[in-house]
């Protein structure tokens, strides 16, 4: 099994690209086969620099990995089709000696007035096909001598000889059979005035040159493929076997997910951050926005694939194992932000800390300074740990360590101060002195059997506390909070909060 991923350097990858290069990566992991990375260049008008580093960067980010391609080589190289000009040239003008395509010498002028004729009759969208061609400039009307003497001065394009009266039928492994009437189909070119390839020819060239016996690609190119039959015919070649993609939908189911849905709804469609060479325009990743790569990748492997079981998280040898093109859908899948955060949350918890701990501390690094030790640090990804669902999450969870309490409260924080503990906090200020060790679980102890011994109510005391000493009414377990806080900031913290509120006599 030989498989391919194609994309064309015009922008940043779309996760939708990703996961065409995912289903057809795992496809030929699972069946021991090959996997090639190919950059579709020809029309050089809409290449952006840095796609193609961009491309690599981020399939690479998602575990995705290539055994042939432009940056690690291969027995099919050159993988830029802007550097197999000359082979495509041979093969179109090929298709010209076996009477399966033509010369076409048109100009955009006569084009246009071919276009305003169909218009003006009130026919269908304007085509260069088995009728049109009849009265256009091109080999299969003009004298051969003609022909000869165009070729040498003038420019020209090669198009396909659709055949007349013909049904197109094919096969798709998510679709089914799929049948064309040729009539629906136009001439298209196959070589440009400039020598370069269309997207029809170059692919199914380099398919065939490079043994691809699977193509696996997205829904939009299902129009495209009756052509690439033809095109296979027309050369006696064996083709590969089809599977069109379903689309990935927005959140809503109303139409393909676009940039625009992602900038409004506010989640990222590319896996990096991407700025724009022209514009300077940045558009947030989801390595950026602090998803792991086998976070993302399990999430994208459910859009439009369904596995035989209820699983759902997924680690990528297990996908490997799992994923059959026979339970891909052909129905669009709508992308849902929130499950892929959930997703994420639970290769999150799989981590150890250990594994943790280099993400959480660059990121500490990037957003806050210089982060605390590593046994702290590690400390405080185990309080966060639950709660987080990026690695954001954690830092935002565990904002109480580098984060003080800012005096006064909001007024709703305010009222679920307990009074009946404010009138015992020189108490608290002793007892924090007095607990030995520091750990968790005698601090446990000892406020519990406080509480106990003045009869006040446990939860009271706690919110209090947290309130107190983090500004907040909710989060990780306060006996831990106070273990990683340490004495000596706990007790500096309490004073602030009773200096504040006990001092002054505001509650």
């Amino acid at each position: 099994m030989v498989v391919r991923f194609a994309p064309s350097p015009t922008g940043p990858l779309h996760i939708g690209g990703v996961r065409t290069a995912l289903y057809n990566y795992l496809l030929a992991r699972k069946h021991g086969g090959r996997f090639i990375l190919r950059i579709e260049d020809t029309d050089q008008n809409r290449y952006v620099p840095g796609a193609e580093a961009y491309i690599i960067e981020a399939l690479t980010w998602c575990g995705i990995h290539f055994d042939e391609g432009p940056h690690i080589g291969g027995p099919h190289a050159p993988y830029r089709q802007s550097e197999r000009k000359e082979i495509y040239q041979f093969y179109a003008h090929e298709l010209v000696r076996r009477g399966a395509a033509y010369y076409a010498f048109d100009t955009e002028a006569e084009l246009e007035e071919m276009r305003r004729r169909f218009e003006a009759a009130g026919m269908a969208a304007p085509q260069y096909n088995s009728i049109t061609r009849s009265y256009m400039k091109n080999s299969l009307t003009l004298p051969p001598e003609e022909v000869q003497e165009r070729l040498q001065k003038e420019p020209y394009v090669i198009r396909f000889l659709v055949p007349r009266d013909r049904e197109v039928r094919f096969y798709d492994e998510i679709r089914g059979w799929v049948s064309v009437h040729t009539r629906e189909l136009d001439d298209k070119v196959l070589l440009k005035s400039d020598g370069m390839p269309t997207y029809h020819l170059a692919n199914v060239v380099d398919d065939h040159l490079m043994g691809v016996t699977h193509v696996i690609r997205g829904e939009e190119w299902l129009p495209s493929t009756p052509l690439h039959v033809l095109l296979y015919e027309a050369f006696g070649w064996e083709m590969p076997r089809f599977a069109h993609l379903p689309l990935l939908l927005r959140p809503d189911g109303g139409g393909k997910l676009s940039k625009r849905d992602g900038d409004q709804l506010g989640f990222p469609v590319f896996p990096l951050r991407w700025k724009d060479p022209f514009t300077g325009e940045v558009a947030e990743g989801y390595r950026e926005r602090g998803f792991l790569p086998e976070g993302l990748v399990n999430y994208i492997a459910l859009l439009g694939w369904h596995p035989a079981s209820n699983q759902e998280i997924f680690t990528i040898e297990e996908l490997i194992q799992a994923f059959s093109l026979d339970r891909v859908s052909k129905a669009g899948a709508r992308f849902d932000y929130e499950k892929a955060k959930w997703v994420n949350q639970q290769h999150l918890r799989r981590l150890s800390t250990a594994e943790l701990l280099p993400r959480v501390r660059s990121l500490w690094e990037e957003k806050i300074g210089t982060p605390p030790p590593d046994k702290t640090l590690g400390v405080l990804i185990e309080l966060a740990r639950e709660r987080a669902q990026l690695i954001p999450d954690i830092l935002e969870v565990v904002a109480f360590y580098y984060r003080r309490p800012s005096f006064p409260l909001p007024p709703m924080l305010e009222a679920k101060i307990a009074s009946e503990v404010l009138e015992h906090a020189a108490e608290v200020h002793a007892l924090f002195q007095n607990i030995s060790p520091w750990e968790k679980e005698t601090i446990e102890t000892a406020l519990k059997n406080w509480a106990k011994s003045l009869k006040l109510p446990i939860g009271k005391v706690l919110l209090t506390l947290r309130i107190a000493l983090t500004g907040e009414d909710a989060g990780p377990a306060i006996y831990g909070i106070l273990e990683v806080l340490g004495r000596e900031e706990v007790i500096s913290r309490w004073k602030l909060f009773e200096e504040r509120y006990v001092l002054s006599g505001r509650v």
